[in-house]
């Protein structure tokens, strides 16, 4: 990110909604340094990427944050997944998004996780579809799969 032209952007999802996460926030800021652009963005992503494009390249950080964010305010998670889509495939200025691997464990024993998992799943298939490239990280290990 620090390669590319321009101040980078840093849209974070995450809300310190408890102490532990709070602390998880300022640690990250921290790493990060001043250099960076912040906007939290827990729900308005969409906007966030329009608002900034022609500027340095932006981290999402996290998909599956946000994906959580719009599930637990109801809104429409596959109308809001569908609008990243179509924003990101108009973007000028570098987009790269952070998002976790749900699906790789057991089948979940309740309706809501099992629900969440799925709508992980889609979204990251309709992300990787539309990527230029897709990098899949294991024990901090990048394995390039696009």
């Amino acid at each position: 990110m620090r390669a590319l032209p321009g101040r980078p952007v840093y849209l974070a999802t995450a809300e310190a909604l408890d102490e532990e996460m709070a602390e998880r926030i300022a640690h990250h800021r921290a790493r990060r340094g001043s250099e960076w652009i912040e906007r939290e963005v827990p729900l308005d992503l969409v906007q966030a990427l329009i608002e900034t494009d022609g500027g340095g390249a932006r981290l999402v950080d996290c998909l599956t944050l946000w994906l959580s964010n719009l599930l637990h305010s109801k809104r429409d998670w596959s109308q809001a997944i569908s609008e990243l889509a179509d924003t990101l495939s108009s973007q000028r200025s570098p987009v790269v998004m952070v998002t976790n691997e749900v699906g790789l464990g057991i089948v979940p024993d309740n309706a809501m996780a099992r629900a969440y998992r799925d709508a992980a799943g889609i979204m990251n298939q309709t992300m990787a579809d539309i990527a230029a490239e897709v990098e899949f990280v294991v024990a901090g290990l990048p394995i390039k799969l696009k």
